[in-house]
């Protein structure tokens, strides 16, 4: 199998790549990334060693690049990873996300249909909305869609499309909705990240409102089994969401992460709440157990002091980067 990963440069596209040379060395895989400002090469050193892994500098926007790209590379399946994803940026230029994130799908699921590949569109659980915060509900796969910020309505937007062009024109389409990702290599405006590098600054932690927003979170390497299970064994035309099952609120992360560090809780910083804030994610992921057999291995501590020791070690990457954060 050759698999085209768009986005392979991010934090869950590049930890997908190393799962893919890991698990899958016999098979061909090609990186189409732009490198944007979160775009991280660095993390793909191992991988550009491989006999079998390429990487390519390009815009998923850029259609004449796209198709070349195809008809050179003739890829099996394309595992759409490239996308803005950060909410306070999206509030702040909506339309960069809806080009990235809605008609850069489209280029892709042009390609895919003209050259008879597999599309495996990412997405996330920001896409249903929000749930209350007293109470234990979950979202499945049925559940409607509310969007609360222009970055969940593009990823939104995407999806539609995706599953319009399987029933419209045939193409086998998947998409995967999975929970907060945390793990090395993020990018360090992202919480957890952040959370690190300021306590290891002993600069303040900024949480919104009270911190009581609630996140299921998921460590990224079984997020990359769990798109590995439904890019390659997915029913075509199915959404599968893969939460951790590691339900915390902001400030008991930021807790988690000061006590790893041996910092003290009195750098946390209050401030005032964003837009259309969500209160509290969460995914039933009862459809892609029963059917591909995934469940996360990692426990959220055990997530949590594997990261905080990538950080600690590799000071070098993310502190450059978070400086103007």
């Amino acid at each position: 199998m050759k698999v085209l990963i768009t986005g392979g440069a991010g934090f869950i596209g590049g930890n997908f790549i190393r799962c893919q040379l890991a698990r899958h060395p016999e098979d061909g895989f090609i990186c189409l990334d732009a490198l944007t400002y979160a775009g991280n090469l660095p993390a793909l050193k191992e991988a550009m060693e491989h006999p079998n892994f390429r990487f390519v500098r390009g815009d998923i926007l850029d259609r004449g690049a796209v198709e070349r790209l195809f008809s050179e590379e003739r890829p099996d399946a394309v595992v759409n990873f490239a996308a803005e994803s950060h909410v306070d940026r999206s509030i702040g230029d909506p339309a960069l996300f809806l080009q990235t994130n809605a008609l850069g799908a489209q280029v892709l699921l042009d390609a895919c249909r003209t050259h008879g590949a597999i599309f495996h569109q990412i997405s996330t659980d920001e896409v249903y909305g929000d749930l209350p915060l007293d109470g234990d509900t979950a979202f499945s796969e049925n559940s409607l869609l509310r969007p609360s910020s222009p970055y969940s309505a593009s990823k939104a937007s995407a999806d539609h499309l995706a599953l319009a062009y399987h029933r419209t024109y045939g193409v086998p389409v998947t998409v995967t909705r999975a929970s907060n990702n945390f793990g090395p290599w993020q990018f360090p405006e992202k919480l957890i990240p952040l959370i690190i590098a300021r306590a290891l600054q002993d600069r303040p932690l900024p949480l919104y409102g009270h911190g009581g927003h609630v996140r299921d979170w998921l460590f990224v390497g079984d997020c990359a089994r769990a798109v590995d299970a439904v890019m390659r064994r997915g029913r075509p035309g199915e959404i599968y969401n893969a939460g951790g099952g590691n339900p915390r609120a902001n400030l008991d992360v930021a807790k988690a992460v000061l006590r790893a560090l041996g910092k003290p809780e009195s750098l946390i910083a209050f401030v005032a709440d964003r837009p259309g804030h969500d209160l509290r994610y969460a995914l039933d992921c009862e459809k892609i157990r029963r059917e591909l057999g995934w469940v996360p291995e990692t426990p959220f501590d055990e997530g949590i002091e594997q990261t905080v020791r990538w950080y600690v070690g590799n000071r070098a990457w993310w502190e450059p980067l978070a400086k103007d954060i």
